[in-house]
């Protein structure tokens, strides 16, 4: 292979011949029909082979580059292609050349023309005319029938050097094809049952490997660490019950249930606990940390900000005020004196519960007897971050809390080592919320609703997705109402010169100073402010019961689950809530399904499925932080039947084999060890 190509391949990080094995190709082009002249049609998926007669370049009016080749066809007319902007063409075509092309036939009235057609050269697809064609990931200056061609020269030998991972019986059972048939089928395949066939075996394979690698972190945790056994006897439980603020719902009662049998056992707990916005997953915590006190054991409760840390020191304050449990607060802005003496109280065991934020994971934080860690919104810490609060021999147990209801495909794998608990049954007694979509030019009656709620004695949230306004948006955005939704900072300084020049209005987002953010916050929380103007720092579990209003600027910028965490927002006592999204001009029709798929539903688990499926998993609940290498040729959101499958699989073979010291699952094992093992931290096995 020339130097030139080797360097073009090594950007697709393609460095080895056995790299190109695993470089699967991205869809298929189904063959279309060689079709002799007699039998054009407009608007026709054709292939048909012809020689170059003429070759030309022109301009259009609008500006656009044409290229155009005229081929006369083995039947005797003639076709003209064109492609528009292709400028590299140019260099591709000779005069009496012989080509395939294949595309859509559109009639001229006079000829036959086909607009950005495919071409290869007629001797290269003779084998090949009624095949799939793979179409691989390219970059700049890599051709697909380039890619092809390597493919076929140095495929085939290499084949037929690759282990089989998965053992014969397993094939069988999940009826899947051999690897030696299926990197076959899958690069060079005779049909498009046998290239599906060979995909599904590759992609059962990688969820498989991910599965049973998750299955070995979670059989090693269980082995390897022991936790403090925290009995909810009847006597516990009724005490506990009678303390907490609010009677239960079935499924924060079935939540408990579920956490009472965890930590009751010596291996740590690992539990996902999910709830929609104002379910009531931290009436359940408050349980789980209760439970802990009264088996003489330290309970902490991490948040991802400090405004949300003290909201929950503040509200366990309140709840357990005629309690003789302990409560701490450790946060960043504790002066040193204040924090020295929370550390040597933590130290001696003389609080029971410690609040705080990331401070938590500092090295100097010490507990004398910690058993059990709650990580509320797990999302914004890192898997490593978690781990921190996990290193004396006696391992607490962990149970996470996310308002983000979290699609099972996600849990299955970035969270795959948990339990799942969920609420989906809300407290009674909570006002309903009205949804409603607008435009910018529709804003100012918007306003005037507002006002009126303010008159009310309510308190509004106008959120921008940008603190300041960026040269770039000045230039995208022209008007002042399109401004107005650009950030924070243009938002606040419109509307206090504006529609709401007579109310009291604050500013918050992440540039504020702590003492700032606090400060804004308290003032907003207490009334002291009629709007909080904020970014989307607000997201996460503000809780100020007056506030009835959110105005969501630049909304379709937002994904689905952010938008209604933002909209959960209000509507948190007795008064009802109104929110809405205003899109920015220009809004495509994707962006609007999303807000309209918003406005539609108030059930966070339904749009949590709908956001999955819009924006794919790559980013959704910061799942990058897991530390897991990305899949090859899986998609968690369209495989999920496959994940199933896998994740069964996974376990069955834990179950039947925990040594794994089969012989025929060593390739197996040795692939997950080699994939995983660092990033899930998992001991040599088998």
């Amino acid at each position: 292979m020339d130097a030139s190509r080797a360097l073009l391949l090594a950007r697709l990080e393609l460095r080895r011949a056995v790299d190109l094995l695993f470089f699967f190709p991205r869809a298929y082009e189904q063959p279309a029909p060689r079709t002799s002249d007699e039998h054009f049609q407009e608007n026709l998926r054709v292939s048909f082979t012809g020689t170059v007669i003429d070759i030309s370049e022109k301009v259009t009016q609008s500006g656009k580059h044409m290229f155009g080749l005229l081929l006369r066809t083995d039947g005797g007319g003639n076709v003209r292609l064109m492609w528009f902007n292709q400028m590299f063409r140019r260099n591709m075509y000779r005069r009496d050349e012989r080509l395939v092309a294949t595309g859509i036939l559109r009639s001229t009235g006079l000829n036959w023309e086909m607009i950005q057609p495919q071409t290869n050269p007629a001797d290269e697809q003779q084998v090949d005319a009624d095949r799939p064609l793979p179409v691989y990931s390219l970059t700049e200056g890599l051709k697909q029938s380039a890619m092809r061609a390597i493919m076929k020269q140095y495929l085939p030998p290499l084949i037929e050097e690759i282990d089989e991972a998965l053992p014969e019986a397993m094939r069988s059972r999940l009826e899947i094809p051999g690897v030696h048939q299926a990197l076959h089928d899958i690069h060079f395949p005779a049909t498009e049952g046998l290239a599906s066939a060979a995909q599904r075996r590759f992609k059962l394979q990688e969820l498989l490997v991910l599965q049973l690698a998750l299955s070995m972190q979670r059989q090693q945790r269980e082995r390897s660490s022991q936790a403090p056994v925290c009995e909810p006897s009847g006597k516990i439980h009724s005490r506990i019950l009678n303390r907490l603020p609010h009677t239960l719902t079935p499924d924060q009662q079935t939540s408990i249930d579920e956490i009472r049998q965890d930590m009751a056992r010596p291996i740590p707990m690992n539990r996902l606990l999910q709830g929609d916005v104002g379910s009531g997953k931290t009436l359940v915590a408050q349980y789980a940390m209760l439970l802990c006190v009264a088996n003489e054991h330290q309970a902490t409760l991490m948040a991802p900000t400090e405004v949300l840390a003290r909201q929950h020191y503040a509200n366990l304050q309140k709840s357990l005020s005629h309690s003789r449990v302990r409560i701490g607060l450790l946060v960043g802005t504790l002066s040193k004196k204040e924090r020295n003496s929370l550390l040597e109280l933590m130290a001696a065991g003389e609080v029971d519960v410690v609040v705080g934020t990331q401070a938590l994971l500092s090295e100097d934080v010490q507990f004398k007897r910690l058993g059990l860690v709650i990580v509320d919104e797990q999302h914004k810490f890192g898997v490593l971050q978690r781990a921190r609060l996990r290193h004396d021999n006696l391992q607490p147990h962990n149970l996470i809390l996310s308002a983000t209801p979290i699609p099972r495909t996600i849990a299955m794998t970035a969270f795959g080592d948990l339990d799942v608990s969920t609420i989906r049954t809300k407290p009674p007694g909570r006002a309903p919320v009205h949804t409603y979509l607008a435009k910018v030019d529709q804003l100012e009656s918007w306003w005037k609703f507002v006002d009126k709620q303010i008159e009310q004695g309510r308190q509004a949230y106008v959120i921008a997705p940008r603190v300041a306004q960026t040269a770039v948006d000045e230039e995208d955005e022209s008007s002042v109402g399109t401004k107005l939704i650009a950030s924070a900072e243009g938002a606040f300084s419109e509307l206090r010169q504006g529609p709401f020049a007579h109310r009291r209005i604050g500013m918050l987002h992440g540039r504020l100073d702590s003492e700032m953010k606090e400060s804004v916050l308290a003032q907003f929380a207490n009334g002291e402010l009629d709007i909080l103007v904020s970014t989307t720092v607000v997201e996460v579990g503000i809780d100020v019961p007056n506030a009835t209003v959110i105005t969501i600027l630049d909304a379709n910028r937002l994904g689905l689950s952010q938008l209604h965490q933002l909209r959960g927002r209000i509507s948190r006592g007795s008064f009802p809530g109104y929110a809405c999204a205003v899109a920015s001009d220009g809004c495509d029709a994707t962006d609007n399904d999303r807000l309209k798929a918003f406005e539609h539903s108030n059930d966070g688990f339904e749009l949590a499925e709908m956001d999955l499926k819009l924006r794919g998993p790559g980013d959704l609940l910061g799942t990058s932080q897991s530390g897991l290498p990305a899949m090859r040729i899986a998609n968690i959101v369209e495989d999920a039947e496959l994940l199933e499958i896998a994740r069964k699989e996974a376990r069955e073979i834990l179950q039947n084999d925990p040594e794994l010291a089969d012989p025929d699952l060593s390739k197996l094992v040795n692939q997950t060890l080699k994939r995983y093992g660092k990033s899930l931290q998992l001991g040599d096995v088998g």
